[in-house]
């Protein structure tokens, strides 16, 4: 195996994963979780071997059949579609470890189709992050969706229904992205990213150049859940299955919002947009204003999946904010926060399935005196709270910093003062449901007895939260050895 082959490769685990755990599953249902985790541990180790591959030989590319491009479809990964890759591959797997006790527990008999098609959908998002090619990733990205459809459905009563509703927005999404490609390709003639974003440059100001992008940033904005796009995500989450939202809240959304990122800087001009079209402003505003929404919806919850639900609304604006102000210490920022929100978010889901799983419930009252009951599980969701509100030395106040200093580089104030002023707001839900998980029952109190759950659910939550605290801790040696090389090329390295 060569290093050459190590794109290909990453693939390789998921497909097989698709097709065995069926195979294993259907013969024992007690194989699939073993065999799943099997794969999943494949998977990560590739995803680790790519990003160290790629962080000391550069860019890696992997011509499909011998093919090269612009005619064949190939797998390019540099330092960013790298990093994306290896956060999915470790979130995935903690999440599967976890998912031993919690997927029998909340969606008996159901292991093996949920393992299945957590495969599929792994195998859409690795291939949207590695592929070079702007039509794969529309294969690639139905692909994830589906399956991200299918394990939505797989949860409580309501979650069928929600998840329909996610399967409209998503296939109008993705039909909004699909038309933006064929722009491209009458444009150009071609459809690898590197082809098409040196032929743009002889385009000039064709107004069907903009209309693509504007069908492409619709797109990308319904699947991220971008302000006012976002009105699917908080039934798709509050109502699938703990572990199936642990695992899609952390990166499905994150991925849209790198092909994003991709899109503009890598494929189109940033400069020539923003001299055209403010689509970079408009970004921006309605990043901020997904921020204010998510957190004042958020405040308005008494049940935790859902007042996490919009918390990732809110979160998902962040990045969207950094996107839009484009410059390096933003663009880091936003980077950076894929990997914070993707501990912080997959920690609470855990932290709250556990809670669901011995209290019965997910509303705050169920979360009442955990902190005596449930220590661990009390303690995981506490650092994952202060996280998300931004209290240093926790990873979730450095992207925020960033996104603070990119703000103040290009003199928007007002962005300054929404970003500190979210935290605020973030405060107001977290702070309220960590003083109940930590403070005893009042007198005549009801309080849902629990008992810490088994080694194999509270591993991965203990190991996300130190994460959080440890990515904090080094922050300054990660941003300037792994991310700043992870920005667009031409733009200048801020460290």
């Amino acid at each position: 195996m060569t290093e050459a082959q190590l794109p290909m490769l990453l693939l390789v685990p998921l497909f097989l994963g698709a097709v065995l755990v069926p195979a294993f599953g259907l013969r024992n249902r007690a194989w699939a979780h073993p065999v799943a985790t099997i794969f999943l541990l494949a998977y990560a180790s590739l995803a680790v071997r790519l990003f160290l591959a790629v962080k000391s030989g550069g860019t890696l590319a992997y011509h499909v059949g011998g093919w090269a491009p612009p005619v064949g479809i190939e797998f390019r990964v540099d330092m960013l579609s790298a990093f994306v890759a290896l956060v999915i591959a470790l979130i995935s797997l903690l999440v599967s470890i976890y998912a031993r006790v919690a997927v029998r527990a909340e969606i008996p008999d159901q292991e093996m189709p949920f393992y299945s098609v957590m495969f599929i959908m792994l195998l859409g998002l690795t291939g949207m992050v590695i592929t070079a090619d702007l039509f794969n990733l529309y294969v690639w990205f139905e692909v994830s969706s589906l399956a991200g459809y299918a394990l939505m459905a797989a949860g409580s009563r309501k979650a069928p229904v929600s998840a329909f509703r996610y399967l409209i927005m998503g296939t109008l999404g993705a039909s909004f992205y699909l038309m933006g490609v064929g722009y491209l390709y009458i444009l150009t003639g071609s459809l690898n990213m590197a082809d098409v974003s040196n032929l743009i440059a002889s385009q000039g100001q064709n107004p069907a150049l903009l209309v693509s992008l504007v069908l492409m940033v619709a797109g990308l904005g319904l699947k991220m859940a971008l302000f006012p796009m976002h009105l699917w995500l908080p039934d798709a989450y509050t109502y699938a299955s703990s572990t199936a939202t642990a695992l899609i809240a952390p990166v499905m959304t994150k991925v849209s919002a790198y092909v994003l990122l991709r899109m503009l800087f890598f494929v189109y001009d940033a400069d020539l947009v923003r001299a055209v079209l403010p689509i970079d402003t408009a970004i921006v505003w309605l990043g901020l204003a997904g921020v204010v929404v998510g957190s004042v919806m958020a405040i308005a919850q008494n049940d935790v999946k859902r007042m996490l639900a919009y918390s990732s609304v809110a979160q998902v604006a962040y990045i969207a904010i950094g996107i839009g102000i484009g410059n390096a210490f933003a663009l880091i920022g936003a980077i950076l926060h894929v990997l914070n929100h993707a501990t912080m978010k997959s920690c609470l889901f855990l932290a709250t399935g556990a809670v669901q799983m011995r209290t019965g419930g997910t509303r705050m009252e169920n979360f009442v005196s955990i902190g005596r009951t449930m220590p661990w599980t009390g303690l995981a969701f506490a650092v994952g709270g202060l996280s998300m509100i931004g209290i240093p030395p926790t990873n979730g106040f450095f992207s925020k910093w960033y996104l603070v200093l990119g703000a103040i580089d290009t003199g928007q104030w007002a962005v300054v003062a929404l970003i500190v002023a979210s935290g605020l707001l973030t405060g107001v839900y977290f702070f309220r449901l960590l003083v109940r998980i930590y403070t005893n029952p009042r007198e005549g109190q009801t309080v849902s007895e629990g008992t810490e759950i088994p080694l194999s659910m509270r591993l991965p939550m203990l190991i996300l939260a130190l994460a959080m605290v440890l990515l904090g801790i080094f922050n300054s040696w990660f941003v300037t050895e792994v991310l700043q090389y992870a920005l667009p090329p031409g733009m200048p390295r801020p460290f």
